[in-house]
């Protein structure tokens, strides 16, 4: 076995066919079904299921290519560092960020790696969680912000803040008393509701505790396009809850946005920082890692991140 193989069974399970794979690779599909038939004669298991529809990894075959991925990464990371010059330090960085996060710690992160260390390019892999905690635990991505604890068991986790929820419509809406700064979880219920579909990890935070109080949640939006459920909210269609950084999604308009706090039932987001062990972290991973948790301190200590309370 040898690393072109492994280059081509990725290309060939990512592409889900071996004639798209081979367009991908240049190379003749039947010098590319060879190299496949000699990987599988190598390892001694099927690794693809050949059928009129494409190509899918087998079990042996999924678990190989999780493993490729991460080896192939490594390998290339270690031939940035070996042809990098010895005055700065340069390579490829994968952050996954959920939208909300990505809304306040995007920007001034590029911006600040590309002032400090312009050799580090950054590639920010925006997502839901639960997409975002898939990759993580694939080895896909180099650090990760995720809501759990315990979304990726071999990966090292550090506590980085906590959100606030809140009750979020425009500055204009008589949906709720001019003045009012709080409200409560049956007041919310009356409202229009604009929320994530029920297999968001956020509407499920919601969904329990409306059901710890008995009160029934009904919305008259179901929108996972953060960007859009903004754009409603802003329209005056609903009222959404979300935490504070939602209010920067369509732009930094803070005064355009009431954030209203949920008097008797506050709830509350833990955010994790995610990370490769330090053996298995390249140098430009571990420069980001660090740097995530200063910029984040510095937005939270600053108040532009608002509705936050560090945890590092």
């Amino acid at each position: 076995m040898d690393m072109r193989q492994l280059r081509y069974f990725v290309q060939i399970v990512e592409s889900g066919s071996l004639a798209k794979a081979s367009r991908q690779l240049f190379i003749a599909q039947p010098a590319l079904s060879q190299q496949m038939a000699r990987l599988e004669d190598e390892i001694g298991k099927a690794l693809l299921v050949r059928s009129s529809r494409g190509v899918l990894p087998t079990e042996n075959g999924e678990a190989l290519y999780h493993h490729a991925k991460f080896m192939l990464r490594q390998l290339d990371q270690a031939v940035a560092v070996a042809r990098q010059e010895s005055s700065g330090i340069s390579g490829r960085v994968a952050i996954g960020l959920a939208p909300t996060t990505v809304c306040r710690l995007g920007l001034p992160l590029l911006q600040h790696l590309r002032t400090a260390f312009p050799g580090i390019l950054l590639n920010v892999i925006e997502g839901l969680s639960g997409h975002l905690e898939h990759m993580t635990r694939v080895g896909q991505l180099d650090l990760a912000i995720l809501f759990s604890q315990t979304a990726a068991s071999e990966q090292t986790v550090e506590p980085l803040l906590e959100e606030e929820l809140f009750a979020i419509l425009p500055s204009h809406s008589k949906l709720v008393p001019e003045g009012q700064s709080s409200i409560s979880l049956a007041e919310l219920a009356m409202l229009p509701l604009i929320l994530p579909s029920p297999g968001h990890g956020l509407r499920r935070r919601i969904a329990l505790e409306f059901e710890r109080m008995n009160i029934a949640l009904d919305a008259v939006a179901e929108i996972d396009s953060l960007p859009l459920l903004m754009a409603c909210v802003g329209q005056g269609v609903g009222v959404t809850v979300k935490p504070m950084a939602a209010t920067h999604a369509l732009g930094d308009h803070p005064e355009r946005w009431r954030c209203l706090r949920i008097s008797d039932a506050p709830m509350r987001r833990s955010n994790y920082l995610y990370s490769f062990p330090e053996h298995k972290l390249s140098p430009c991973a571990v420069i980001v890692r660090d740097e995530v948790k200063k910029v984040v301190r510095r937005l939270v200590e600053s108040g532009e991140w608002g509705g936050v309370e560090l945890r590092s």
